[in-house]
C-alpha cells in the first residue's frame, strides 16, 4: 500500500509538473493560440462523452492492432530466432521493409480495404508486427547456447524447451518492442485518422484546428497524451505479472 500511494504522488507530481510548465509557457509567450491549462481543462470537462467516444474508437483500434500484430509477429520472430532457414529467407524482406516509414503505405491500404477503420488498423498492424518481430528474435538470439544444451541433459521436449526457457527469455524483449511500436503507432494514427473518419482522437484534434477551436484543440493532444500513458501503464503492470524474475517484475 505504501508503494502504491507513492507511485501514485509521483504520477500526480509529474502531472501538475507538466500543467505548471504549460502554463509559464502562456505566461511567456502570450498568445492566444496557446491556451491555458485552466482553459483547455474547462472545454474538456464541457464536452466530457464527444471527447470520451474519440478517445475510444482510437483505443479500439489500436487494441485489434495489439491483438493481431501479437498473434502473427510472436510465431515469426521465433522462427527467426530459431529457425536458420526461415531466417535466409525472410530476413531480406524484413530488412528491406522495416526502414521505410510504414504511413507511406496508408495510401496503398486505403486502395485495397478502403477508407474505414480496416485500413487504419492494417497500417499500425504494419507498423507493429516487425518491431514485435525484431525484438522476439533479438530474445531467441540473447540465449546461450549452453543453456539449450542442458535443457537437453535434462531430456527436455520441444515444447518443454520453448515453455521453459525460450519464451521467458522473449517475453521482456516483446514487451519493449510492443512499448516501442505503439509509440509510433498512435502518432501514425493520428495521421490516418484525418482520412473519411468520423471518431478518432486524430479526426478531434484536425477538426478543432480547422474551427480554430484552441482550447478543444489542446484538449484532443492532451487527452492523445493520456492515452499514449494509460497504454504504457497497462503494459507495465502487465509485464510485472508475466514477467516477475525481471527487474521490472521485482
Amino acid at each position: 500500500m505504501k508503494k502504491m500511494r507513492r507511485f501514485v504522488g509521483a504520477q500526480v507530481f509529474g502531472f501538475i509538473s507538466f500543467l505548471l510548465l504549460w502554463q509559464l509557457i502562456c505566461l511567456a509567450l502570450d498568445i492566444r493560440v496557446i491556451p491555458t491549462p485552466a482553459e483547455t481543462i474547462k472545454q474538456m470537462l464541457a464536452e466530457p462523452r464527444e471527447l470520451v467516444l474519440h478517445a475510444g474508437a482510437s483505443v479500439l483500434r489500436v487494441m485489434a492492432a495489439i491483438a493481431v500484430s501479437l498473434a502473427i509477429a510472436v510465431p515469426a520472430g521465433l522462427l527467426l530466432g530459431g529457425n536458420k532457414w526461415f531466417r535466409t529467407l525472410v530476413s531480406p524482406f524484413v530488412y528491406f521493409i522495416y526502414p521505410i516509414p510504414k504511413v507511406a503505405f496508408l495510401p496503398v491500404f486505403m486502395l485495397l480495404f478502403g477508407l474505414g477503420n480496416v485500413s487504419k488498423i492494417i497500417l499500425m498492424i504494419w507498423i507493429i508486427m516487425f518491431q514485435i518481430m525484431l525484438s522476439v528474435r533479438d530474445g531467441v538470439d540473447s540465449i546461450p547456447g549452453l543453456y539449450f544444451q542442458v535443457m537437453k541433459g535434462f531430456r527436455a521436449s520441444s515444447w518443454q524447451t520453448y515453455r521453459y526457457l525460450v519464451l521467458p527469455a522473449v517475453l521482456p524483449h516483446m514487451f519493449t518492442g510492443l512499448r516501442i511500436s505503439i509509440g509510433i503507432s498512435l502518432a501514425s494514427l493520428f495521421f490516418a485518422e484525418n482520412y473519411a473518419t468520423t471518431y478518432g482522437i486524430g479526426y478531434y484534434i484536425l477538426s478543432a484546428w480547422t474551427k480554430m477551436n484552441y482550447p478543444e484543440m489542446f484538449g484532443g493532444i492532451l487527452t492523445l497524451g493520456l492515452v499514449g500513458l494509460l497504454l504504457f501503464k497497462g503494459l507495465d503492470a502487465l509485464q510485472r505479472k508475466c514477467t516477475p524474475w525481471t527487474a521490472k517484475g521485482r
